[in-house]
């Protein structure tokens, strides 16, 4: 068990010491940090994510590409970056807007309905009031009629006011139940119209186009059990990030800093920046941010790392993405012996 341990604490030393930066002693450099080049602006295109209960082609939430717009385009704002199959929304969107048309009918018809049932029973209503009138006209003749003329007369009397009233309670008990079969229609047809346009707006959110002007730069995704750019004709799920339109005007270096090298930086320090890729190109740039909090490491929680990030003078072709980077940081007396970008 012992041996167990004693082995994993000299890895984890092995792993600490292999992500350390070098320090140089020569040539003015007291420190070397390694990073990657990004972009200082970009925006990232991901898969649209579908309003209301559209599904797409292969079922809910996902597209499928029909058009796609190669890595390393140069675009303008505007331009199409990606295309999916638009024919399930348009369905969707005709079928909407048909079962919103039908609500609109059905609306009219009741209102017809209504308005012939409400003067058939205003009819009944005023046919019942004038016979309470004419009973009311009858008991004045009470003084000259049989006294069993005069109570038959009162009853009719009693009789037909009682029937007013029910109809008159049955005619607004009618009237309010008609108002919520129109409401409850209404709220249908209502339903119906924003199904409608959330269609037609996931139609339109099939096509994407270039919010700035730059460069394309495809990302890498899983599937199928390994990491790849998507492709033309593809199933991609919504919310799913595709790829980056980048300004390659304004490039940056992002770099991790170990916590025993922080105190030996300072902002605005001037650097000398060397890709990987092109040793022979180097390049001009100084701290321009760097983390005032660091980040616990994965193999102790005692070690800590901040971020910096540096600037870039100048642009240059080579610049790209994802490039590895090496940062060497100048003494401050040889700060002007930082050579200027090669181009």
């Amino acid at each position: 068990m012992r041996s167990v341990r004693a082995a994993g604490a000299v890895l984890a030393l092995a792993a600490l010491v292999a992500a350390l930066p070098a320090r140089v002693s020569g040539n003015g450099v007291s420190l070397r940090l390694h990073g990657s080049v990004e972009p200082v602006r970009s925006h990232p295109i991901v898969v649209p994510r579908l309003s209301g209960s559209g599904p797409g082609t292969g079922g809910p939430g996902t597209l499928v590409i029909v058009r796609l717009v190669k890595p390393g385009t140069r675009v303008k704002r505007g331009d199409l970056l990606i295309e999916f199959d638009r024919q399930a929304q348009i369905k969707t969107a005709h079928d909407r807007q048909a079962e919103y048309r039908d609500f609109v009918e059905q609306i009219n018809k009741k209102r017809g309905e209504q308005i012939t049932a409400s003067a058939h029973g205003e009819a009944e209503l005023k046919t019942a009031e004038n016979a309470v009138k004419s009973a009311e006209l009858e008991i004045l003749k009470a003084e000259v009629v049989p006294p069993i003329t005069a109570e038959q007369n009162r009853l009719t009397l009693d009789e037909a006011r009682a029937k007013a009233a029910q109809l008159r309670r049955t005619f607004d008990l009618r009237r309010k139940a008609d108002v919520a079969d129109i409401r409850a229609l209404e709220i249908q047809r209502d339903r119906a119209m924003n199904a409608w346009k959330h269609a037609e707006t996931n139609a339109d959110k099939m096509r994407v186009v270039a919010p700035i002007d730059g460069m394309v730069v495809l990302k890498s995704t899983w599937k199928s059990g390994t990491m790849g750019e998507v492709q033309e004709g593809e199933e991609v799920r919504s919310g799913l990030g595709i790829l980056d339109v980048i300004d390659p005007s304004a490039m940056r270096v992002r770099a991790k800093v170990n916590q025993a090298d922080v105190a030996a930086l300072r902002v605005g320090a001037p650097a000398r920046i060397t890709l990987d890729s092109y040793p022979t190109r180097t390049f001009t740039g100084r701290l321009e941010q760097l983390s005032p909090i660091g980040a616990i490491s994965q193999m102790s929680n005692r070690v800590r790392s901040f971020l910096a990030v540096f600037s870039i003078d100048g642009s240059d072709p080579h610049l790209m993405p994802d490039l590895a980077a090496a940062i060497d940081i100048a003494d401050d007396h040889d700060e002007g012996q930082v050579t200027k970008p090669t181009r």
